[in-house]
């Protein structure tokens, strides 16, 4: 990377030049960074000593170890989360609410219980993910979910399960956003959408998984417990098991990473530099969360997650309902669930490359919302004597994950000041459980198969979550035209420190959003 001399602007990469003037603070830059250290900025200093052609040539030997090694952690990691949601729907078709004397909208709440605790759970889940180190936070929270996933098979009523199924929802609210910080530390801007999706298509595979196991497990005869109770045992087990694993090997960053040499770790560092968001603070700084709570984008990003939240608690909560609804026995309830896990793996590599290439990231989160809008209407309008029709309506609404995900990755790449991006980031992922908890209440029981008033809601925040992420671009293309406009720039290895100096994106005038 050749050290060319940009337009500079004064107050914008000046060594002497004030802090926040947006929110009126006054230190020098000197203090500033005494304040505002970042875990990687001593790496990204010793990287300075190296020849930036010889870093850039060793940084694709480092991103494929990252690729091989680190991804598939945090796949299997995601996958297994995933899955241990998708019990609560597998078992369903098991007789889970005649032996657990479930009535009426019973399981509608024990399928929004898991989204109230993932809700109240995930501002202090940001907060410890930001505090202490990432790999051995998931690590101890998979353990602790994995026990509470075996401890569904000894629940026998509503009271119970509900309560279960909110502790489990608080414990895993750290899964997504660890994924996203992880995602954000290792890989550059252009590659985190790609990345991501990856992580987020293992619920397609988590979908084929967990279809296959419970159509096996629903085969099991002669044991001492309902079917639907080993379901959560054999899940629960392979969590335990898997978080022994990520708690000895997964990196809470490339300042750490054990597969990567002391030099790799340098030009890992190096490598995501120039997103311009360092790696991470552990300070909260209270002027960060005010910004972030008077960013216009913000609430643009919280309306879309929450919009994108119902939904998703409407598709994997009722997916298994919506086939049987169509005229299928449990067993063939449980195969046909599997083609939408293959679909949902399709959509999300489709959607992330589109996400990576310039300008389309936003885009792409668009075309992740037009096969669910697609399918919908099919439902709502296909003859029920075309059961396979309507089935494959059903499937294609797996699209949605890619678009949640380009939502959950906006923050990571267009939010710089670890504080600020952290307040968003926990307010985003509250408010698209808060989604997740009325999605599956838009479905009234005297609907089935159709559920008409559901269809038509779950239009409506598709229309939502679009029109939005259109006024979301809008406002980054014109901030990004207008600094453009006023000249600021920098050198560029003062643009890569000022991004490991916690600034926030309105502090630092160099940093560009991202389309």
């Amino acid at each position: 990377m050749a050290d060319l001399e940009k337009t500079s602007d004064t107050n914008a990469a000046s060594p002497t030049s004030l802090r926040g003037s947006v929110l009126g603070e006054s230190s020098i830059l000197g203090q500033y960074n005494e304040e505002h250290t970042d875990i990687g900025l001593e790496l990204y200093q010793k990287s300075l000593q190296y020849d930036p052609e010889q870093l850039a040539r060793d940084s694709i030997k480092v991103r494929m170890k990252l690729d091989y090694i680190v991804l598939p952690m945090i796949c299997m990691t995601y996958m297994i989360s995933f899955l241990d949601k998708q019990t609560l729907n597998y078992s369903n078709a098991y007789g889970l609410q005649a032996d657990t004397k479930m009535k009426g909208d019973d399981y509608s709440w024990v399928a929004s219980a898991q989204y109230f605790g993932t809700m109240f759970g995930a501002y202090p889940a940001n907060m410890v993910l930001q505090r202490f180190p990432v790999g051995r936070v998931l690590g101890y929270m998979c353990f602790v979910w994995g026990a509470i996933c075996m401890l569904q098979a000894a629940v026998f009523n509503f009271p119970g399960f509900f309560a279960i199924r909110f502790v489990m929802g608080f414990v895993e609210a750290c899964v997504s956003p660890a994924s996203v910080l992880l995602t954000m530390s290792m890989w550059t801007r252009e590659e985190q959408p790609w990345r991501s999706n990856f992580w987020i298509g293992t619920n397609g595979v988590a979908s084929i998984l967990g279809a296959l196991l419970s159509w096996g497990l629903g085969h099991a005869s002669g044991v001492a417990i309902p079917n639907w109770k080993l379901i959560y045992l054999v899940v629960g087990s392979i969590n335990i098991l898997w978080a022994v694993v990520i708690a000895i090997y997964l990196p809470d960053g490339p300042h750490n990473a054990k597969m990567l040499t002391e030099y790799e770790r340098i030009v890992a560092v190096w490598r995501i530099s120039k997103n311009k968001t360092g790696i991470k603070h552990a300070k909260l700084l209270p002027y960060q969360m005010k910004e972030a709570l008077f960013d216009p984008k913000t609430h643009l990003v919280l309306a879309i997650a929450a919009a994108l939240g119902i939904l998703n608690g409407s598709v994997t909560t009722f997916m298994s309902a919506l086939i049987k609804g169509f005229g299928f026995d449990p067993l063939m309830t449980s195969l046909l669930q599997m083609p939408g896990g293959a679909f949902q793996v399709a959509w999300c590599f489709i959607f992330g490359y589109v996400g990576t290439r310039k300008n389309l990231m936003g885009f792409s989160l668009i075309l992740g919302c037009i096969p669910g809008f697609i399918g919908l209407i099919g439902i709502m309008t296909i003859s029920e004597k075309r059961r396979y029709g309507l089935v494959a309506c059903a499937w294609i609404q797996s699209a949605l994950g890619s678009a949640v995900v380009l939502n959950w990755q906006f923050p990571g790449v267009n939010i710089s000041g670890h504080s600020k991006r952290t307040t968003v980031q926990a307010m985003q992922f509250a408010v698209f459980a808060a989604g997740n908890i009325v999605g599956p209440h838009l479905f009234f029981a005297r609907e089935a198969p159709r559920y008409k008033s559901a269809i038509k809601g779950l239009l409506g925040c598709y229309c939502v979550a679009i029109s939005l992420q259109l006024v979301y671009l809008a406002l980054c293309h014109w901030e990004n035209k207008r600094r453009d406009a006023k000249g600021y720039h920098a050198q560029i290895k003062t643009e890569a420190i000022e991004g490991f100096e916690d600034r926030t994106d309105f502090e630092n005038k160099n940093f560009r959003y991202r389309l």
